[in-house]
């Protein structure tokens, strides 16, 4: 049919495309690289590209190093990380059950690329639950202004829970990427917040309904 598959799990394009990503984090912190970046994996092809474009701005001079890379995965699709636990150069596939959907992956395609991007930086890989990954979606847009969906924010829950068991220095710095926006996945970020609540026209309900919801 003359289609070409731009699925960003096979084409390798893709990878060279997605490596910009670190480019665009070197240029606006004036090539002074972070020391940690978090980031969200299913197939593991925007974590390959990370790796890929701060190694091609080492190569070229640009910098002086490859920040530690973290993969985060969802505990219920988490089959690179359990290869980077196990030291293990072969990914078993299973099936995968997490609210991140775009990170749902039980047979990832760049599971060689994610593991070397992880294992070649001295980063890490690991994992987060559900409810930590709903719970990190207003955490970030409240002190941020940004929404993501649940895949989105997996590496921000994944920075929080590293942070949480100082495994992050105090004077390290971060990046986190949020690779999709909350407008992707509405039903998935709606499960984060409670549904609307009806008052009726009481100040002291009112009170005490904003004592119980946001601790005002």
């Amino acid at each position: 049919w003359g289609w070409y598959n731009r699925n960003c799990a096979i084409n390798p394009y893709l990878v060279e495309g997605k490596k910009t990503c670190a480019m665009e984090v070197a240029e606006q912190l004036g090539w002074d690289l972070p020391d940690v970046v978090f980031v969200s994996v299913g197939d593991g092809c925007i974590v390959s590209g990370l790796y890929k474009g701060f190694f091609d701005l080492l190569r070229l001079g640009i910098t002086d190093r490859i920040p530690r890379i973290v993969g985060v995965q969802a505990e219920g699709a988490a089959p690179i990380w359990k290869a980077f636990r196990n030291g293990s150069d072969r990914v078993e596939f299973a099936p995968a059950q997490t609210v991140a959907d775009s990170i749902s992956v039980g047979s990832p395609r760049n599971w060689a690329k994610a593991l070397r991007a992880a294992r070649e930086s001295f980063g890490e890989m690991i994992t987060v639950t559900d409810d930590e990954i709903l719970s990190a979606i207003p955490e970030l847009a409240r002190s941020t202004g940004v929404f993501g969906e649940p895949s989105g924010v997996t590496g921000f829950a994944g920075f929080r829970k590293m942070a949480e068991q100082g495994l992050i220095g105090k004077n390290e710095r971060v990046a986190v990427i949020v690779t999709g926006n909350g407008l992707k996945d509405i039903e998935g970020a709606k499960k984060s917040v409670g549904g609307p609540v009806v008052v009726n026209a009481d100040l002291e309900e009112l009170r005490k309904v904003l004592g119980d919801r946001l601790g005002i």
